[in-house]
């Protein structure tokens, strides 16, 4: 089933619209969620809560890209349940691991100064990713946003895992001096 009819039983109240997700999703929506989390039932309840928070959120709304819009509530929930569990202990996972190397460009130190310019950091981090090429926007987004290993980039992008290590260092350390050059201390 298409994007657009499975918005449309959401729209509809249709219960046949969790399944229908479910099943052109579930997969997509788990390893998301289980790079964040690492434990498969955290992870299991991370997609779970995904179709209750899609079926509340539409209506009223309806996303263009649904792949994208479930994605997104997939990370966000998985990424509060691994605070929470990383609250209790330290666990290792990609998401830490792409954290840590996010962190020698921006700083995790939070100001009221620094809270209030989160949009304009999110926007100065989406115009300089806009500057990049494909496939090094591609990697970026993969590795810090979806928490993919280097290995999955590096088969994805058809390239080794050292090259993708570099290009990544590499996009980091011109993040690093544009986000200097448009006023943020890193």
């Amino acid at each position: 089933m298409d994007d657009q009819k499975i918005i449309a039983l959401y729209w509809q109240r249709d219960e046949g619209a969790i399944h229908a997700t479910e099943e052109r999703y579930g997969d997509l929506l788990f390893s998301v969620a289980r790079r964040i989390l690492t434990d498969p039932q955290d992870s299991e309840e991370a997609v779970n809560d995904t179709y209750l928070k899609a079926w509340n959120a539409m209506p009223p709304n309806r996303p263009a890209a649904l792949s994208a819009f479930l994605c997104r509530i997939t990370r966000d929930l998985s990424v509060d349940r691994y605070r929470c569990r990383a609250a209790k202990k330290r666990l290792a996972s990609q998401y830490t691991l792409s954290l840590e190397e996010l962190a020698e460009c921006v700083s995790d130190r939070e100001t009221p100064e620094q809270a209030a310019d989160l949009a304009q950091l999110a926007a100065c981090i989406s115009a300089f990713l806009r500057t990049r090429p494909a496939t090094e926007r591609q990697a970026f987004v993969s590795r810090y946003f979806f928490a993919d290993s280097l290995g999955e980039i590096a088969a994805r992008q058809d390239s080794t895992l050292s090259q993708v290590k570099s290009m990544l260092h590499r996009t980091r350390q011109s993040l690093r001096d544009y986000l200097q050059k448009e006023g943020f201390d890193v």
